[in-house]
């Protein structure tokens, strides 16, 4: 059984005359392995992501989602963080006043406690953060700041990474993590997340660019437009896209009714 299986999944912007968005969407993804998604603004790579995490600003109208098993349309967003789903922000969200220590040690133990294991005490968690640190190269000031607040765009997204690997999810769904970033600080964030890669964990990695994809490497690429997926294929199917453009999807696949940004 596939850790993450997705059938005809048809998703709109919720509330009255939201448009629809995602478009009968089919995807298998297994632990030990990365998918990634291209594909050109407003195409509905990131609404796809906003969905598994459970996000209420969509509804999904059609289709099926099963995760581990269990009919992932049934759970609420906190129920599918607590089964292991990390949704890595393209934005990372600033909480002032909040640790990053205080905020990590609450969802792990908000994870342990949903499946009936014992909390981490004050000594083990501090054991379990340097360790995970030092993996990631990672300064332990970060761990008293209060959650992204005044944090560079690059500092963000390898803090998220510090975040994931913490935590452990068993999918993890990131969400344009090249966004933003220079080359130097793209090449820390693809070490963190290969450092992290492994049989326990799936990878749905959302991008723009072939560029990140030479520091992950990807078993299996997906090519979405308008809604769907229109093509798959291995690592090799990125370079041909990053050479021809979307200009080449559209040729084939035709105008889609809008093109506009939708995530």
């Amino acid at each position: 059984m596939p850790l993450l299986e997705i059938k005809n999944l048809h998703a709109r912007v919720a509330g009255p005359g939201g448009s629809e968005i995602l478009k009968g969407v089919d995807l298998v993804i297994d632990t030990g392995q990365i998918h990634a998604i291209m594909g050109k603004n407003g195409s509905g790579k990131s609404t796809l992501c906003q969905v598994l995490a459970g996000r209420e600003t969509y509804q999904v109208t059609e289709g099926s989602i099963t995760y581990d098993g269990k009919d992932l349309l049934k759970l609420s967003a906190e129920e599918r963080a607590h089964e292991g789903i990390f949704l890595a922000f393209q934005y990372p969200v600033e909480i002032p006043g909040v640790s990053t220590s205080y905020f990590l040690k609450a969802a792990v133990n908000a994870m342990r406690k949903h499946h009936n294991q014992p909390q981490l005490d004050a000594m083990d968690f501090l054991k379990l953060v340097r360790e995970t640190m030092a993996m990631l190269e990672i300064d332990q000031s970060f761990m008293n700041r209060a959650v992204n607040e005044g944090f560079s765009g690059g500092e963000k997204k390898r803090n998220e990474i510090f975040q994931m690997a913490v935590i452990n999810p068993r999918l993890a769904l990131m969400d344009e993590t090249d966004s933003g970033l220079d080359i130097d600080a793209l090449r820390v964030v693809a070490e963190g997340v290969n450092s992290l890669i492994g049989p326990e964990l799936g990878v749905l990695l959302i991008t723009h660019y072939q560029r990140l994809l030479n520091y992950i490497k990807p078993q299996h690429v997906h090519v979405f437009y308008n809604g769907r997926v229109v093509m798959s294929g291995g690592a090799e199917l990125a370079m041909e896209l990053e050479s021809k453009g979307y200009e080449w999807i559209r040729q084939q696949f035709g105008e889609p009714v809008e093109w506009q940004e939708t995530n």
